[in-house]
């Protein structure tokens, strides 16, 4: 009965961590721009985080250690510090997303500025780390989360054409905007593999003390977690579509996301999607936090676990509370949260053969994982799409900022 509730909640978790900000905000840009036809870069990120949470799930519970860890012990100091540093920037650049995302929800509720909330809102995503459990993270804020249903119910109301919708599925060229058209392709990519999930998925297993009797738990997790969560995805991008594609208007600012629920909703919408974005921003952050946490701490050789009184480990708890209030500060100084929010997710597909390779190298490592390391479906996968998102990033992501 423990292990079936751990289940279910684990399931939960996932959705909470997959819906943010960068998949809510790319999706509805895709979907405004170019309909459905964007569709297939929502699956191929879905497809690409599942087997990546499954990876490092099951080489949490195998070999009873970290990726962080196994990393620092596996490739020396040297390719550690490389590989953290490009995480832990496209990392913060994550997490002022989240952080203005929360704030962009706290100016829709109230009217006010969105740079006066930004450190508020850090503040209290701080509160949260400082004395909750890690179960009260993995499960309280991801139940809450799961108000982002309310996209599916949205896009039911707006009547797509099912062939349509379907056919969106399937890659296509560009009719308009190449350029465009590929960073928006490789930023819904990144918003759907970003490094900090999976990262922050092997630190909770060894927080949650899993071992091999987990792994069956784990794919289910996976699969089902992670198609659940690339469905709301998807559902954001068919509803922005529908709302968006009629009036031939592209989404350039977070105020114009409230029309996603206003149409199908009313004004009742406005609410759904303050609470929609912000719980689910909130989720985020403390996910991105600690991830960022476990990843110089667990390299470093520190004591960590949020589980852990702060006095206990003293070093993580500064690290996580600097780290967040930097985030707010960026946001603080008036930049453009959507802007944000686009370069992170583009920078996050074209960093992850770094962040990824050194994980499938480990993932066939007997020494750790024995008889349960890659198949070769597994490293296929997952190594041609992080090539494929890097290698599009790597042209569309200059293209957009010199032309786009």
């Amino acid at each position: 009965m423990k292990k079936a509730l751990e289940l279910a909640l684990g399931v939960v978790t996932s959705v909470g961590g997959f819906l943010e900000i960068g998949s809510i905000a790319t999706s509805a840009q895709a979907g405004a721009d170019f309909g459905f036809q964007l569709l297939w870069a929502v699956l191929v990120g879905t497809v690409c985080i599942a087997f990546l949470v499954e990876m490092s799930g099951r080489f949490a519970a195998v070999s009873g250690r970290t990726i962080t860890d196994a990393i620092r012990e596996r490739f020396g100091a040297n390719v550690y510090l490389w590989a953290a540093g490009i995480m832990g920037v496209v990392s913060l650049m994550t997490l002022s997303a989240e952080v203005g995302g929360m704030a962009i929800a706290l100016h829709w509720a109230t009217g006010t500025g969105v740079p006066l909330w930004s450190i508020p809102a850090a503040l209290f995503a701080l509160c949260i780390l400082w004395f909750a459990t890690f179960g009260t993270i993995e499960n309280g804020v991801s139940m809450l989360g799961l108000i982002t249903v309310c996209l599916v119910v949205g896009m039911v109301h707006m009547h797509p054409a099912a062939g349509a919708v379907a056919h969106g599925f399937i890659p296509t060229l560009p009719k308009k905007q190449p350029a465009h058209y590929w960073f928006v392709a490789v930023s819904i990519i990144g918003a759907s593999i970003a490094p900090s999930l999976f990262l922050f998925y092997s630190s909770g297993a060894i927080e949650d003390k899993w071992d091999t009797s987990y792994l069956g738990m784990n794919r289910v997790i996976a699969a089902i977690g992670m198609g659940f969560g690339g469905s709301l995805a998807a559902a954001a991008l068919v509803l922005a579509a529908r709302v968006y594609g009629p009036r031939h208007e592209s989404v350039q600012a977070y105020d114009q996301l409230l029309q996603m629920l206003t149409v199908p909703f009313g004004h009742k919408g406005v609410w759904l999607l303050v609470a929609s974005v912000g719980i689910a921003c909130l989720g985020a952050t403390l996910e991105v936090t600690l991830a960022m946490a476990y990843l110089v701490a667990q390299g470093l050789g520190w004591n960590w676990g949020e589980d852990l009184e702060p006095k206990k480990d003293a070093r993580f708890a500064l690290t996580y509370t600097a780290i967040l209030l930097l985030a707010g500060a960026i946001i603080t100084t008036g930049l453009d949260p959507l802007k944000v929010t686009d370069l992170a997710m583009a920078f996050t597909a074209a960093a992850l053969p770094v962040t990824v390779f050194p994980l499938l190298i480990l993932m066939n490592d007997r020494t750790y994982l024995k008889n349960h390391t890659n198949g070769l479906i597994s490293n296929a996968v997952v190594l041609g799409i992080c090539g494929l998102a890097a290698v599009l990033a790597l042209v569309s992501i200059p293209l957009q900022i010199l032309g786009g």
